[in-house]
């Protein structure tokens, strides 16, 4: 099992260790809801350095990545971040991915933990205009410093003005005395902050110039779980759970990032196309619960009826709600904002309403 550079500070920080996509990774310290709430309301950190960063390098970079992503790689310049997907030729997703434009011809793209391998073997296969491909994911750590005082903690270690760096742009500077950091003002917690990309010889020296920073402010690690309550708040697809190789970006209301622009030739567009066209059979919602209870992936979405319209792929107790809330495919006409439904938990059909994204609704300060 792989273990990232910041296993250590894990194990001394009284992590709960499991294994996730063949790394030892923390999936809690002290608790998924203190973890929850400090991230909402103060400032966390996790260790993301199991996802994958692949490099898309050379004059014909560009080409390649717009052949194999749904979003416009054109509308990209240097310093921005595009949230995509990489669709595949049955209308379903291989993976969701950002994009970060670093220069003209150079690109990085960060994958998902678990489809590291897949997603490489998926670019090489694809590219038959030889661009420049590199698989950089062992040589880089990251870490996603999140919360409303992220700035704040993170600009203590930084001369570069942090407020000057949009919402999906970066830069790459100092931060922390290491020379070469990619500060990312993005994050999968809807609660602001930036994530950082770094050498993995570097990363002690970040992990520990973080904490003695931020022990005024109460800085705390966030575990996977806390990461994964944060991100359902939101509303946030989770790979493997609420979008995979069998439902397309259409179905799974990511149609915001799949463009059908002029030139925009992407793999399997015309399919996507028809699609957007001519309607869906299903689509993720959101949804909370209006009695107690917990949903839980694979759980049946019923109608009043108590007929089986769909199936839960995301659900948790809202630590910030403190109800039950999820996120499920369902026929489309149960789609819709304020449709009822039920959740079959335990032989019973729980009632749940369906909720526009973000489940939780971010103080106005924050958005």
């Amino acid at each position: 099992m792989k273990k990232t550079v910041f296993n250590k500070y894990h194990h001394e920080q009284g992590g709960k260790m499991v294994p996730f996509a063949g790394f030892e990774m923390p999936v809690e310290y002290a608790g998924v809801r203190q973890e929850h709430i400090n991230v909402r309301e103060n400032v966390g950190v996790f260790d993301v350095s199991h996802m994958g960063e692949i490099w898309v390098k050379g004059p014909a970079s560009i080409d390649l990545i717009q052949k194999l992503t749904s979003n416009d790689i054109k509308l990209l310049e240097p310093g921005k971040i595009q949230y995509t997907c990489f669709p595949n030729h049955q209308g379903g997703i291989v993976d969701d991915l950002l994009v970060y434009c670093y220069e003209k011809d150079k690109c990085l793209l960060v994958v998902n933990a678990s489809n590291i391998e897949k997603d490489y073997n998926w670019i090489l296969e694809q590219n038959q205009m030889g661009a420049e491909v590199e698989n950089a994911s062992d040589q880089i750590s990251q870490l996603a410093v999140q919360g409303p005082n992220a700035r704040a903690l993170l600009q203590k270690l930084t001369s570069i003005d942090l407020s000057g760096i949009p919402y999906y742009n970066f830069v790459t500077g100092e931060l922390a005395g290491v020379k070469e950091v990619i500060i990312s003002n993005s994050g999968y917690t809807g609660a602001g902050g930036f994530e950082l990309y770094m050498y993995n010889e570097d990363g002690n020296q970040v992990w520990e110039s973080l904490f003695k920073a931020g022990k005024e402010m109460g800085l705390e690690p966030a575990g996977l779980a806390a990461r994964d309550t944060l991100r359902l708040e939101m509303g946030f697809c989770l790979y493997g759970n609420d979008i995979d190789e069998n439902t397309s970006p259409i179905e799974a209301g990511l149609g915001w990032i799949t463009k059908f622009t002029e030139g925009n030739n992407f793999i399997n567009r015309t399919s996507l196309e028809q699609q957007k066209s001519n309607g869906i059979k299903k689509r993720l919602v959101a949804f909370e619960l209006m009695e107690r209870g917990i949903p839980r992936q694979h759980y049946p979405i019923l109608d009043l009826d108590g007929n089986i319209i769909g199936e839960v792929t995301s659900g948790t107790m809202s630590p910030m709600l403190n109800k039950g809330i999820g996120m499920g495919y369902v026929d489309v006409q149960h789609a819709t904002k304020g449709s009822e439904i039920r959740i079959g938990i335990r032989n019973k059909h729980i009632s749940a309403t369906v909720v526009k994204p973000p489940i939780y609704k971010l103080p106005v300060n924050l958005k």
